[in-house]
C-alpha cells in the first residue's frame, strides 16, 4: 500500500513539475480507484470463513447433521457455550463448538501447515478470549493471523 501512495505523489509530482496541465482531481480519483480495486474484499473473506465453518460443523457431527431442516451455523460468542447460542436461535440443538482458522496465501508444500482447527463441545464456552470472537472484531480482523493474534474464530453448529 506505501509503493501505490508513493507511485501516486511521485505522478502528481511529476505531472506538476513537468510544465504539464494537470487534472489533477481527476488524476487522483483515478490513481484511488486503482488503489481501492487492489484491497482484499472484506466481505468475501468473511463469506469464505463462513463457508469453511459450515464445513467443519458437516464434519463435526456424528450423522453428517441431520434433521429435516437445514442445519446452522452461528458466531459464537466468547462467553458462552454453543448450547446456549444454539437454544437462542430456532437451531436450538447444538452439534458442536468448532475452532477455525486458515493462513493467508496458496500452498506451495505438502508439509505446510494452512490452518488450526477445535471443538470446544457444546456445554462450555471453551477459549474465552475475545480476539476468538467474530462478532466483537473489526472488519479488517479476518486477515489477521497466528502473528497478529487472531488464531481461531469459533462457530456453533446447531440444528432444530
Amino acid at each position: 500500500m506505501k509503493f501505490l501512495k508513493v507511485l501516486l505523489l511521485s505522478a502528481l509530482f511529476g505531472a506538476v513539475f513537468s510544465g504539464k496541465k494537470c487534472k489533477c482531481k481527476d488524476e487522483i480519483e483515478h490513481l484511488q480507484n486503482q488503489i481501492d480495486a487492489l484491497k482484499p474484499d472484506e466481505d468475501m473473506a468473511w463469506q469464505s470463513l463462513h463457508m469453511a465453518a459450515a464445513a467443519a460443523c458437516r464434519g463435526s457431527t456424528a450423522a453428517g447433521g441431520s434433521g429435516s431442516w437445514a442445519n446452522a451455523v452461528f458466531a459464537k460468542e466468547n462467553t458462552r457455550s454453543c448450547s446456549q447460542v444454539c437454544a437462542a436461535t430456532h437451531w436450538s440443538i447444538c452439534d458442536a463448538d468448532v475452532s477455525i482458522s486458515g493462513y493467508l496465501g496458496k500452498a506451495y508444500s505438502y508439509t505446510q501447515r494452512l490452518g488450526h482447527f477445535y471443538n470446544y463441545g457444546c456445554g462450555t464456552p471453551g477459549n474465552t478470549h475475545v480476539n476468538f470472537d467474530e462478532v466483537k472484531a473489526n472488519g479488517g480482523d479476518v486477515f489477521k493471523d497466528h502473528t497478529t493474534y487472531n488464531i481461531y474464530y469459533r462457530f456453533c453448529c446447531c440444528r432444530k
